[in-house]
């Protein structure tokens, strides 16, 4: 993830500061934004993305830009431009096992999230930092490894 500086106006005491903000996964999505940080307070003001983004996604988005865009600010101790997680990482997040260990926290991610009547998918994209086609690609490993029942029923 990098975060650059767009702009900024100054009123007196007051300042508004528009940052671009670009996230870059290894599967080749992208989602650009612009942000305004003004008296504490964060507003996007754009998002474009490719693939699109669900409605769902925007709010796993505003986690992602979260610390970067603080620390672009000052608010925290990393440089301007980024977090230094570099692109295509988990955004952040504490690494996440692989193999079994990760699909057996999958599945419970998975399985919490239904019981709860939330979205799973999400759940996971959440809990890994992965996009939504990693976190359904971890599903679908835990579903192979016989830890999640099958999608669909086979005739």
């Amino acid at each position: 993830m990098s975060v650059w500086p767009a702009w900024e106006v100054r009123e007196g005491e007051r300042a508004t500061r528009w940052l671009h903000v670009r996230l870059a996964f290894g599967d080749g999505a992208r989602v650009d934004a612009l942000a305004t940080v003004s008296g504490g307070c964060v507003c996007v003001e754009d998002v474009r993305a490719r693939p699109a983004l669900a409605l769902e996604d925007l709010a796993v988005f505003a986690d992602w830009i979260e610390g970067p865009l603080a620390r672009a600010c000052g608010a925290g101790d990393g440089p301007v431009g980024g977090d230094g997680a570099g692109t295509g990482t988990h955004r952040g997040r504490p690494a996440w096992p692989r193999g079994p260990e990760g699909w057996r926290l999958v599945a419970r991610e998975y399985r919490t999230a239904r019981e709860r009547g939330a979205d799973p998918v999400l759940a996971v994209m959440s809990a890994t930092g992965h996009s939504r086609r990693g976190a359904l690609r971890l599903i679908g490993r835990a579903r192979d490894a016989g830890l999640l029942s099958p999608r669909h029923a086979r005739r």
